[in-house]
């Protein structure tokens, strides 16, 4: 909201003015907000009904900056162009980690686990490997529709997909005693069935007229340009889950082994499946800012930005008050050992912490993909998670002997450093210069092609 235009007003007005705008963007981050959180449960909740939590591909959301401006830019054409070079350069990123599927279990071996559990984990990754290649359809499609504010149809198919695997997992796996090989293919057959419901909708729904445009001339000259987000982008997703799996792998090596890792592992639960939600808002934040840069608004992307925050340290505030109030009975819901929901209780309080600081940083992770600073956020990633936070924890679990406690405040330590730099890049940012360059980067696409059909 620009402060030249209530220049001459009284105070009140003035309040009203701003209040009327705070509402208006509330208004509009809800609207995709609350549909996209939805849709995040749907889909996690299909992998935990498997038992899995199939590796994302970050490099997706490489789309939310190129898609959303250009959206923002009303260059809709440039949407489809933008989506399908996702598509085509994510399908090679699959087969590499197919290999490191097929070759799961020795790796894991040579980590230090388990061989039975090993060879299990093996079986069921290789059996995942058919809907591992429904990911870039899937993936780049979300991103489509999300910066474009279609927000429904994804709730409706993901909510159609978990639909489907949930009988589809029980038949397969009890009916036809496939077992864990059932809950794979299952899980395969309801990515794969998604990807068919949004790509039916892109095809045929009249909303997506003019950014379904399929070009290959011009998908091939923005590979490029993709790979310039894309793979920031993954490497901010992928430095900050590896690292709290190092932490699983660390508590792994501890005396009494199992009630830690089992611990820890709750801590990491909890804390993914909440950050579905500022994830959720963070994305819709990532749309809104995207879309005021490429239309040229800085003011309006920056009062987003506000917006997105308040609303992102509410939720965090009101969810870490709800858990510290269930401590004495949250561990329940995982264990009936009494070591095991004693201690859930004692680190309760850390993970309360955790949901606040986690919240705040998801939430500005948004900008920064919107904003386009995704080497800036695998930078910090990588300083945080492995120079201040796997450090700590290493030092408070072995050398002070704090053990879980120890791993899980080192990595409290780093997220804490992550969402200050994130609000110091987002708090010394210059809009204006963003959003010129948002612009250049849409527009400059345009004049190159034109010039080399010309």
């Amino acid at each position: 909201m620009e402060e030249s235009s209530l220049d001459g007003r009284t105070e009140e007005e003035k309040w009203k003015i701003r209040w009327s705008g705070f509402g208006e963007e509330l208004k509009k981050l809800s609207y995709m907000a609350v549909p996209m959180v939805a849709v995040l449960v749907s889909q996690y909740l299909l992998r935990v009904a498997s038992m899995v939590i199939v590796g994302h591909l970050g490099m997706a959301a490489g789309l939310e900056t190129l898609c959303g401006q250009a959206y923002g830019a009303n260059q809709n054409q440039k949407l489809g162009t933008y989506t399908y070079c996702s598509i085509i350069s994510l399908i090679p990123v699959c087969i590499p980690i197919s290999i490191i599927w097929v070759f799961l279990d020795k790796l894991l071996v040579l980590l230090g686990q388990d061989p039975e559990i090993s060879a299990v984990a093996r079986k069921f990754s290789v059996w995942l490997i058919p809907g591992l290649f429904a990911y870039p359809f899937l993936q780049s499609l979300v991103r489509y529709f999300l910066c474009q504010g279609i927000i429904l149809p994804m709730l409706w198919s993901s909510f159609a997909a978990l639909c489907l695997h949930i009988p589809l997992c029980w038949a397969l796996v009890y009916k036809a005693n496939l077992g864990i090989t059932g809950a794979a293919l299952s899980v395969g057959c309801a990515h794969w069935f998604n990807v068919v419901l949004l790509g039916m909708y892109m095809r045929y729904s009249s909303s997506c007229a003019e950014s379904r445009a399929l070009v290959f001339r011009d998908i091939f000259l923005s590979i490029k340009e993709f790979f310039r987000f894309a793979i920031p982008s993954a490497l901010m997703v992928c430095l900050e889950w590896w690292s709290f799996e190092i932490v699983i792998l660390l508590a792994g090596i501890l005396p009494n082994s199992k009630l830690e890792a089992s611990v820890l592992s709750i801590c990491v639960t909890t804390t993914a499946l909440h950050f579905l939600i500022p994830y959720g808002i963070s994305a819709a934040a990532s749309t809104r800012v995207s879309n005021e840069l490429g239309a040229g608004n800085p003011q309006a992307a920056r009062f987003s930005v506000y917006v997105t925050v308040i609303i992102g340290t509410i939720e965090a505030i009101i969810a870490a008050i709800t858990l510290f109030l269930c401590r004495h009975v949250y561990g329940y819901l995982f264990s009936n050992k009494a070591e095991v929901v004693n201690y859930v209780r004692e680190m309760v309080p850390l993970i309360c912490i955790s949901l606040i600081m986690d919240s705040l940083q998801g939430v500005l992770s948004g900008v920064a993909r919107g904003s386009g600073w995704q080497r800036i956020g695998a930078y910090a990633n990588l300083g945080v998670y492995y120079l201040v936070g796997i450090p700590i924890s290493a030092i408070l679990c072995f050398a002070v002997n704090m053990k879980g406690k120890g791993l899980w405040i080192g990595m409290m330590a780093g997220i804490f450093v992550q969402a200050l730099l994130f609000a110091l890049v987002t708090g010394f940012t210059n809009w204006q210069k963003q959003a010129n360059n948002a612009r250049e980067r849409i527009f400059e696409r345009g004049v190159v092609a034109n010039n080399e059909t010309g």
